[in-house]
């Protein structure tokens, strides 16, 4: 059988202010392209299929037409709920999505049976999937007290859970002449972020080992870190990336889907196959006057000004680099914590010298920035 894998569309995501909803028309329809062309048996969607838990309709309408484009394909549909996506929200799609054919699980389900999944492919592979959604550290203690695998107890960890979760949802496995998959929204031990996952997801207490993936399985489709990558473990595990750059620690990355074909007495092939980029997200560096000879590369931009802070110079970089999205004063102009900064002492001291001790400290020296300060300071304590 064929799988097409693809994570963390995060469609609805706005960029320093700047909606990307063309770009995710574009990105997905590329996607979509790429089915066409390759023809799979199964689509995985492993989480993150919208940005925020609130989506707005059209994010919404564009998911919902992306899934079933891709059911058009032929093939099976299977998504998964990811950290931004809101699990209830996903689940009360789910009358649609099995009237097109398309098996959603926003989030955990008291019947784990819900989240295995089986089918057959034209060719007649047999196929199971156990499907787990992002579960949070709450969930996923609340996960195995549902499935009663254990009691769970205050010192048993994140990845203690998540193992027991995936070991009942992975119970049958063993059988032979079938193709045994999972797919999870979870960061896995040295995985490497992408540059703009949500941090608080990502830390060592959500990560898991990858010995909580059985060796029966035939390939293990992740979601959750941007990066498309192979991660070692007893079988096949792999992170497809998002085909679209989140955010600006993401401009390296080369958006794909990973497609996998297998049997169930074969190997996983495995290969990366690119997605048309969207618009590219670039850094340029440099002072005004060498910002200013620059022809303006074709993106959405971070700029690092090699100038000292003042003001008006947001107003000035922007009126050379139109599509400057993030303007930043380069980080190695601003002086590290203990180099030699003055240090404002707060007994005695007003709040017009501590303000003008901080912008010493941070090497500006606008005379502009202190007047206003002094206004807005004699505004407020009248």
């Amino acid at each position: 059988m064929k799988i097409l894998h693809t994570s963390d569309w995060h469609v609805g995501k706005v960029l320093k202010g700047q909606s990307r909803a063309e770009e995710h028309k574009q990105v997905l329809a590329g996607v979509i392209e790429v089915a066409r062309a390759e023809r799979p048996d199964l689509v995985i969607v492993a989480g993150d299929l919208y940005d925020t838990a609130a989506p707005t309709p059209e994010a919404t309408r564009l998911v919902t037409r992306a899934l079933t484009a891709l059911r058009r394909t032929g093939a099976d549909v299977v998504a998964i709920g990811g950290n931004h996506d809101n699990g209830q929200a996903l689940d009360a799609l789910r009358p649609w999505a099995e009237a097109a054919g398309i098996t959603l699980r926003g989030g955990v389900r008291e019947n784990p049976d819900e989240h295995v999944i089986d089918g057959t492919t034209a060719g007649g592979e047999r196929w199971r999937v156990a499907a787990l959604p992002f579960l949070s550290q709450r969930y996923a203690v609340r996960a195995v007290e549902m499935y009663e695998l254990t009691a769970a107890e205050a010192t048993q960890t994140y990845a203690d859970h998540l193992g027991r979760v995936l070991g009942r949802l992975t119970e049958g496995f063993g059988e032979p002449d079938r193709v045994h998959l999972v797919t999870a929204h979870l960061t896995v031990v040295g995985a490497t972020t992408g540059g703009g996952e949500r941090d608080a997801h990502t830390v060592l207490g959500y990560a898991v080992p990858a010995t909580v993936f059985p060796g029966t399985a035939h390939y293990v489709a992740l979601g959750h870190l941007h990066r498309s990558q192979r991660v070692s473990g007893p079988c096949p595990i792999r992170y497809s990336g998002s085909p679209l750059a989140v955010d600006f620690g993401e401009q390296e990355n080369v958006p794909s889907v990973t497609v996998v074909e297998v049997t169930a007495t074969s190997a996983a092939r495995i290969r990366e196959v690119p997605v048309p980029a969207a618009v590219p997200l670039r850094t340029v560096r440099g002072t005004l006057a060498q910002l200013a000879e620059i022809a303006p590369p074709e993106g959405w931009l971070r700029v690092f000004v090699r100038e000292q802070p003042r003001a008006g110079l947001r107003e000035e970089v922007q009126e050379l680099l139109p599509r400057a999205l993030e303007i930043r004063i380069d980080p190695e102009l601003v002086p590290a914590p203990g180099s030699g900064a003055r240090t404002a002492q707060r007994a005695g001291r007003s709040p017009r010298e501590l303000f003008a001790d901080y912008l010493d400290s941070r090497g500006h020296a606008d005379a502009d920035v202190r007047e206003l300060f002094d206004e807005l300071f004699e505004e407020v304590d009248r």
